[in-house]
């Protein structure tokens, strides 16, 4: 069995000037479009008008066969897909009271789609969707972050402070300058990892890459390793933690995952790697890819991630802002599967700057 590695860093500075780049860049393409004010699920989507087959003319019924690329997802994925900003809630109603069908028969959500099936879709009403447009430095700097490829998928070393996609007042993310530079709209992101976190993230070449890739991390036969750096003694070489987490919503929309007994499963292991005065070196394997797990689970465990604004206290993040730390230490090192009869492993380990900070800290050892 053959294996495929490789080891990327890229200087802080480079993060920086993308981080500052993006924003503004950000603020000034929202501009340009004289939007009074931002849908509230996308910066760059248009919203999507809807409608019953019997309201209008204006649009047919379409029945679209299902190709073999998009066999095996479910019916209610496969219409979310294809009409971007029609509230999921309308999607669902549509295929309960029998206006979808496949092959002529009605059918549940759930129902996985085979190649060759028919699929009838009502008509729905769609806005164009507003072309997302990505400035040519920053999508060449992103693609030049690429650490492996082959046909099927791509790594890049996302940087901090770098959305993975758009939203939340954000035109544009990392997926779309690449989709851009790759002249390849096809480009679907495996996973996500947080703005604050850099490191490794896994991009699918179409959409039946990404399900097949995403099913392995649904089996859990990917292995995610990441450095953490943690305020405080982390006490134990080696330590497991298995608590359940659960998305919250707090007071102003800042959405939180709270440790609750009725939450998700999740578990976390962490390696003590080095020992600071203020601080300690973390390797984290997680065997779940919960919402925020590493943070809520350092955060449990009473030591915090370094520059984490939500799950840290202010006080330890704005002593470690003082000594120029001011990212979240947080880096996607690790990936590894098996693809094709080949072990795909892929090591980025973090940049010039996150080596900078730990001059900071007084080194204790293991």
């Amino acid at each position: 069995m053959s294996s495929a590695s490789c080891s990327l860093g890229v200087s802080f500075s480079d993060e920086l000037v993308i981080v500052i780049n993006f924003d503004k860049l950000a603020r000034e393409s929202v501009l340009t479009r004289n939007c009074s004010r931002l849908a509230p699920f996308s910066a760059y989507e248009s919203i999507a008008t809807f409608m019953h087959e019997s309201d209008s003319n204006s649009a047919s019924v379409r029945l679209v066969t299902v190709e073999e690329g998009e066999a095996g997802q479910r019916v209610d994925n496969f219409l979310i897909r294809r009409a971007p900003g029609v509230p999921r809630s309308h999607i669902y109603r549509i295929i309960r009271t029998g206006q979808v069908r496949i092959n002529s028969g009605r059918c549940k959500p759930t129902r996985k789609l085979v190649g060759g099936d028919i699929v009838r879709i009502p008509p729905l009403k769609i806005a164009a969707k507003a072309k997302i447009s990505v400035p040519d430095e920053l999508a060449a700097r992103i693609a030049g972050r690429i650490a492996y490829r082959n046909d099927d998928l791509i790594v890049v070393d996302k940087p901090a402070g770098l959305a993975v996609h758009g939203g939340s007042g954000l035109p544009f993310g990392l997926i779309d300058a690449l989709r851009q530079h790759e002249d390849n709209p096809a480009l679907e992101l495996v996973h996500r990892i947080d703005k604050g976190t850099s490191g490794c993230l896994l991009i699918a070449s179409n959409n039946g890459v990404n399900r097949q890739l995403q099913n392995l991390f649904r089996e859990r036969e990917v292995n995610k390793r990441y450095y953490a750096m943690v305020s405080g003694q982390w006490p134990n070489a080696t330590q497991t933690v298995k608590v359940p987490l659960l998305k919250n919503q707090e007071a102003g929309g800042q959405r939180k995952v709270i440790v609750a007994d009725n939450g998700q499963s999740a578990v976390s292991h962490f390696t003590r790697i080095e020992r600071y005065n203020e601080a300690t070196l973390l390797e984290v394997a997680i065997e779940t890819g919960r919402t925020h797990q590493i943070r809520v689970h350092a955060q449990h465990s009473g030591h915090a991630i370094v520059g984490d604004e939500r799950y840290g206290k202010r006080a330890d993040n704005e002593r470690f802002a003082g000594k120029g730390i001011k990212r979240l230490m947080l880096h996607a090192r690790q990936l590894e599967f098996e693809w094709k009869a080949e072990t795909i492993s892929i090591t980025i380990e973090p940049d010039a700057q996150w080596q900078k900070t730990l001059t900071a800290l007084t080194q204790l050892g293991q």
